[in-house]
């Protein structure tokens, strides 16, 4: 490549010949068989809720499951699972994650700090340093599916994880926007540069279910949102309703208490899913 720095670190051309970045190795204590990252154009879509909804949903049948909350700056992954104020504990071989109340093994920055108040201010590189060491440094144990939540937008985290972690694929989120379609596309096209495969889209905040009736009500957009996104040849897999019970559960830091009926379909198809 004529236009090339040899700064591959720094490059999305997935298929470059130069290109010698080698994929991460977890911790010699841990063995992951499936890794998927959890993606969305924009902030505010859900990606966090969904994350935490498929690590439930695929604990519930039976599976050891991890996460990484990759969105360091803005983590929201141990208020949902009710783990404010507990700190991952650590020896000289490794750091160890956080347990939820039913086994799901947690890890996030902030459950490396004192107070989960205090911001991070870091740059780009000094971000995707630690959420390598995330995946290296941690002592995960037997892990059948890992999920990482990745923070908004196409920048240094989401293309050092593309790079460097080894995904199976991405799951796309998003919400019946046409603003928020035209963003998702942007994933989608850097998922496709980067060689990532793309297991689907979920759409949440799609449509209020009526109490009375169970009408389905979709008071951002029709169902021609849909048909919008599945333009960019990604179907959509999953479609979430706005549920008040699911906020108060994630309040209360118990969304392990919700039952997700609409990704149960989700689940199975990431089950089956080959690399």
């Amino acid at each position: 490549m004529s236009e090339c720095n040899h700064d591959c670190a720094s490059c999305s051309q997935g298929d470059c010949a130069s290109r010698k970045i080698e994929k991460l190795k977890p911790n010699e204590n841990t063995t992951i068989k499936h890794c998927f990252a959890v993606i969305s154009g924009k902030g505010g879509v859900g990606k966090s809720l969904v994350t935490s909804l498929l690590a439930s949903a695929m604990n519930k049948r039976g599976h050891s499951v991890a996460i990484i909350d990759a969105d360091v700056t803005g983590p929201s992954i141990p208020q949902a699972f009710g783990l404010k104020g507990k700190m991952a504990t650590s020896d000289e071989t490794c750091i160890y994650p956080v347990l939820s109340k039913h086994g799901i093994k947690i890890m996030s920055a902030n459950l490396l700090m004192p107070d989960d108040e205090s911001p991070i201010i870091w740059r780009g590189p000094m971000i995707a340093g630690f959420v390598n060491q995330l995946y290296t440094d941690v002592c995960y144990g037997d892990v059948d599916y890992m999920f990482i939540d990745m923070p908004p937008g196409t920048g240094d985290v989401p293309l050092t994880i593309f790079q460097q972690y080894p995904i199976d694929g991405i799951i796309i989120v998003t919400s019946p926007q046409e603003l928020v379609s035209m963003v998702v596309t942007k994933s989608i096209n850097m998922a496709k540069m980067m060689y990532i495969k793309t297991v689907g889209i979920i759409q949440n905040m799609s449509y209020i279910k009526c109490p009375k009736c169970a009408e389905k009500v979709r008071i951002f957009g029709d169902e021609n949102s849909i048909k919008r996104i599945e333009k960019t040849g990604i179907k959509v897999i999953g479609e979430l309703p706005i549920d008040p019970a699911l906020a108060s559960f994630v309040d209360k830091g118990e969304i392990e208490q919700y039952k997700a009926d609409e990704l149960e379909d989700v689940v199975t198809i990431l089950e089956k899913f080959e690399k």
